[in-house]
């Protein structure tokens, strides 16, 4: 994900700062150059940058902070105050019109910002909160723009409105909205064109299209690998077409970040989503506190139990309640352990679980080493190469089984032996993990889902 040489940066700060016993204003100010610095280097906007520091130095210098008992605690705190500041410090939601009126979003930006995927990811969300939305079809220079609106639309189980070549964006706009009313469509998601740079033919055919229709929300798609234009680029179009949200998109990819740390301090403008895969699952709502977190290195477990819960409600409620028990009791089997590595996948895999937990303090490539895919792949190939009846029941597994096992899977009777008898000692752990726990009312969405996922492939499990 963004940020991880900022967090990297920042936690050395952080460190330097705890190891103290007492802070002098030399300390805090030492401090601020490091974060000054870390900040720039991650284009973050100079003036956004300035204006951070300036008011963390400040509050930090104070007689509570420099008197108490962990001043480097207090310090890391307000760092954690001022970036939630920074970043909006209220979570925004995309306003929906109330009544049977379908509320029409235009989603505007450059091409190759990932704009067409990201209306049909914003429209799976809809869907997913009992909304009836319509994709509209509005790039008509780019038949591959709309082919790829259609084809996602789809995927998502969402009507996709398109017309002949030659029509107006406007006027297909103005069709679209007939249709909607006509089929009961609550939420039109207007896919307009996109260049290779900013133009007045573009700025033209937004404002043309907010004329012919009745526009409520218009959202801006920027690519956050593009740093300090990404923020050129969100005030240009608030000031010319006018802009109510932004979605930042390829967040997951090697971008720097200065991006999500400056748009709302520039240009005023909330961030709605942001894109953090290729799937059409992955769009998450943007938390300014959890992305704070994220980036101080402290974690994001409500988003991991938000992905959690998430994922638990697509599939059947009494299959997650039978897999809790079954955790519980040790009844734990490989049919299990298939299934959570299944719901492991839909939330980003392995090594997006481990970088939301607070104190890993990994980078990518640390997270991505402390998965071995390779072996989760081999262990994968050894439950599926079982029989039915084995995967229930791993007692009846005799060396002629596993033999059969091994050679199905691709692997030696050694590899095999390792992961069943890995497995086992997992079973009885989770008995008596299970068995403290038993007492305890509710059900946390995480438990049915990594019952069967341990911690790192040195301690035992069978990863």
């Amino acid at each position: 994900m963004a940020f991880e040489n900022l967090t990297d940066k920042l936690n050395e700060v952080f460190r330097n700062l705890s190891g103290k016993g007492r802070l002098t204003e030399s300390d805090v100010k030492t401090a601020m150059r490091e974060v000054k610095m870390a900040l720039l280097e991650a284009d973050v906007n100079f003036k956004v940058v300035k204006k951070f520091v300036s008011s963390v130095q400040e509050r930090a210098i104070g007689a509570d902070v420099m008197n108490g008992l962990n001043p480097g605690q207090m310090v890391i705190k307000i760092v954690d105050e001022e970036m939630t500041e920074l970043m909006g410090s209220e979570t925004t939601e995309i306003r929906l019109e109330p009544g049977r009126e379908a509320t029409v979003i235009m989603m505007a930006g450059l091409q190759g910002a990932g704009k067409t995927t990201t209306a049909a990811k914003l429209a799976g969300k809809f869907k997913s909160k009992g909304r009836k939305p319509l994709l509209v079809a509005l790039d008509v220079y780019r038949p591959a723009a709309i082919r790829q609106l259609q084809v996602n639309g789809e995927k998502q189980g969402v009507d996709v409105f398109a017309m002949e070549d030659g029509t107006r964006p406007a006027q297909i706009a103005q069709e679209a909205m007939k249709h909607a009313r006509a089929n009961g469509e609550t939420v039109v998601i207007l896919d307009t064109a996109g260049r290779l740079q900013i133009d007045d033919a573009m700025m033209q055919e937004l404002s043309d299209i907010k004329e012919a229709v009745t526009v409520h929300q218009t959202v801006l798609v920027v690519d956050a690998m593009t740093g300090q234009e990404a923020v050129n680029v969100a005030k240009t179009f608030d000031e010319k077409v006018g802009v109510d949200g932004v979605i930042l998109t390829k967040m997951d990819g090697d971008t720097r970040g200065g991006a999500a740390l400056s748009i709302k301090a520039v240009t005023g403008r909330p961030i709605l989503y942001i894109g953090m895969g290729e799937k059409l699952s992955d769009l998450e709502q943007f938390y300014p506190d959890r992305m704070a977190s994220r980036i101080l290195g402290m974690g994001d477990v409500l988003t991991l139990i938000d992905k959690a819960q998430e994922a638990l409600d697509k599939e059947d409620e009494e299959k997650s309640r039978d897999m809790v028990g079954r955790v519980r009791k040790g009844r734990f089997d490989f049919n299990d352990y298939l299934e959570s590595m299944k719901q492991m996948r839909k939330m980003g895999g392995m090594s997006s679980i481990l970088s939301m937990l607070p104190g890993m303090g990994m980078s990518k490539d640390m997270l991505e080493g402390a998965v071995d895919e390779k072996q989760l792949k081999q262990t994968e190939a050894i439950i599926l190469s079982m029989t039915p009846q084995e995967r229930a029941n791993p007692k009846i597994l005799t060396p002629q089984r596993k033999f059969r096992i091994a050679k199905g899977s691709g692997c030696d009777i050694a590899t095999v032996n390792r992961f069943i008898k890995q497995f086992t000692q997992m079973q009885k752990m989770m008995k008596q993990m299970g068995g403290m726990g038993g007492r305890r009312r509710g059900r946390n969405p995480l438990s049915g889902m990594f019952g069967g996922m341990g911690g790192s492939r040195r301690g035992g499990f069978p990863f």
